[in-house]
């Protein structure tokens, strides 16, 4: 891996699981890393387990909950108090819903919290990412986008068809478009942009499944890879000499993948981010 010393990490999700594992990992390769959290307590703890086993006291705390697009305006806000340079972004904050739950904002909440809140984040620091230049952002999807659609005509399930995984597999297709369309428009300015599946990770983003899927998560755990090794996966994109140069790629087990037909779909990428700026209320040409 790349040193990190002197550079700064924005990691989001970071109170548990990859999100964590990444903060540590990188906090060891010396960068600053600036970590959030929705919840205090939590993000605390977590502050101290990643200084505690990291052996570095370079690492923040910042608060936010990515169902709400003001508390991501606000994140945005509160990284510049402290941070004038942004040298990897990583958006992992991620969530599942058993049943279909809509934000105040008025989007579904998986779709919101694991796709557009990031889709906002990164445009709200983009300028830092550019000035920071060779910078990194690496977006966190999954093997499920597979089964992912992108129905504009019913894309918040608003009539009907809410599924707990059509709507995960969906917000993570979105990440991949995401990542691809982002990667072509930042070519020239030295931004690499890229995204992964980090595997099937030990995490507790599916404590929020249905009773019925719970045996069966159980006996899929015993399969499942270490968080810290699914970390690992994340600090390879941002950190590694190999991905030197490289942007727009889907990568698993730190190896560039094709994704899903539709996450190929340039037409439709274009068509998500026009979606997307528009209902952040931003202007991201």
């Amino acid at each position: 891996m790349h040193s990190l010393a002197g550079k700064t990490a924005l990691v989001t999700g970071a109170n548990s699981g990859i999100g964590l594992e990444a903060s540590i990992q990188m906090l060891r390769l010396g960068a600053r890393v600036v970590m959030t959290a929705r919840d205090r307590a939590k993000g605390e703890a977590a502050l101290a387990t990643a200084q505690a086993a990291s052996g570095s006291t370079a690492a923040s705390l910042l608060l936010v909950d990515f169902a709400s697009l003001r508390s991501v305006r606000e994140l945005a806000s509160a990284y510049r108090v402290d941070n004038n340079r942004l040298d990897i972004l990583v958006n992992n904050a991620g969530s599942v819903n058993a049943a279909r739950h809509v934000t105040p904002d008025g989007f579904e909440a998986t779709f919101q919290v694991n796709y557009l809140g990031a889709f906002l984040l990164t445009h709200l620091l983009l300028d830092l990412l550019q000035k920071s230049a060779p910078s990194r952002v690496v977006n966190v999807s999954s093997v499920g986008h597979f089964n992912g659609t992108m129905d504009f005509d019913n894309l918040q399930f608003e009539k009907g068809g809410y599924a707990i995984m059509r709507a995960y597999g969906r917000s993570k297709l979105g990440n991949i478009l995401f990542t691809r369309e982002l990667a072509k428009r930042l070519a020239a300015q030295n931004v690499l942009v890229n995204c992964l599946h980090p595997g099937a990770v030990v995490t507790n983003i599916w404590s929020h499944a249905p009773g019925w899927a719970k045996p069966a998560l159980a006996l899929a755990k015993l399969f499942m890879i270490s968080a810290e090794e699914g970390g690992s996966r994340i600090v390879y994109l941002a950190a590694s000499p190999e991905v030197d140069g490289k942007t727009g790629g889907y990568y698993d087990r730190n190896r560039v993948k094709a994704p899903s037909h539709l996450a190929q779909d340039d037409a439709l990428a274009r068509r998500l981010w026009e979606f997307s700026a528009a209902a952040v209320g931003i202007t991201a040409s």
